[in-house]
């Protein structure tokens, strides 16, 4: 692996650290609708790339200059994870959508073997389904699940979600030319859809005193700077160990959620851990052998 490479991963890898303080900062946002909440974060993101392209000096438009299969990537890969999210959410029990629409990590490594220049090997598979097992004792708390034929269509929806974010984060590879900057536009263009969605599907929730801080950090960090750092990382890192250490976002978030006392840890919790931790060294060992 170049330094290039391997700079690229690391920075890649901050947008998981930053995922996983989604479901604090949701949690703390209070009783905001989805889409309405995906619409206000998301608005805070454009100012983000707004800021990168005054920064760079070459105008807000030459930056929204892009080919239209880039923006139908972009504007695919950011709004369409989230709605089909919430629409499995609302058509099937969270337990089980959550679970579905957490294959993506695992479908990542896996179609990151039709890239060019890419090899899958062993471990890099292995490691993304410790991963996920781990992820599975994470999401059911060891109580098992029940997929049941009446939630169908949030079992698929759950399913495009996991195949909608991991053919984003592949596909980037086949536009590595455009710059990172271009997220700002995908952001804006997710907020102005995620608007419409709200006005189709919910009633508007105002948030109050330190609500207001959360999502000013949801819009700054995980649904914000993380779609920057995880387009460059996807672009220019190894795309196979950001896929396996993605399983470590929802560990942490996890964690985070039982040190602020919104949840409770439990014998699942710990081998979730186990699991995790050990496929994302599995997976990794290319990674770690030349770092």
């Amino acid at each position: 692996m170049t330094t290039a490479s391997l700079r690229a991963t690391l920075i890649g890898a901050t947008a998981i650290l930053m995922w996983s303080t989604l479901a604090l900062f949701t949690a703390l946002s209070g009783t905001i609708p989805p889409f309405q909440l995906t619409a206000m974060a998301f608005t805070i993101a454009f100012f983000i790339g707004l800021a990168l392209w005054l920064r760079t000096g070459n105008g807000i438009l030459s930056n929204l200059k892009l080919p239209g299969r880039v923006w139908i990537l972009g504007i695919g890969g950011l709004f369409g994870y989230h709605f089909f999210y919430f629409m499995a959410l609302r058509n099937a029990p969270a337990v089980e959508a959550s679970l579905i629409a957490y294959l993506w990590p695992l479908l990542i490594v896996v179609f990151s073997a039709l890239l060019p220049g890419e090899r899958l090997r062993w471990f890099h598979v292995a490691g993304a389904l410790l991963g996920f097992v781990g992820a599975i004792l994470l999401v059911t708390r060891g109580q098992g699940l029940s997929f049941e034929p009446q939630y169908l269509v949030g079992y698929i929806a759950a399913l495009v979600c996991a195949l909608t974010w991991s053919s984003y984060s592949v596909l980037s590879r086949f536009v590595g030319s455009i710059p990172t900057n271009s997220v700002g536009g995908f952001c804006g263009a997710t907020a102005i859809l995620a608007t419409l969605a709200h006005l189709m599907f919910e009633q508007p929730v105002w948030p109050a005193g330190i609500e207001w801080l959360a999502v000013a950090a949801l819009g700054l960090g995980p649904v914000g700077a993380a779609f920057f750092t995880w387009d460059y990382g996807v672009k220019r890192g190894n795309i196979k160990v950001l896929g396996a250490l993605s399983y470590g976002a929802p560990l942490l978030s996890t964690l985070l959620l039982i040190t602020f006392g919104l949840a409770q840890a439990s014998w699942s919790v710990v081998l979730a851990c186990i699991f995790i931790v050990g496929g994302a060294i599995l997976a990794s060992l290319e990674f770690l052998a030349t770092a």
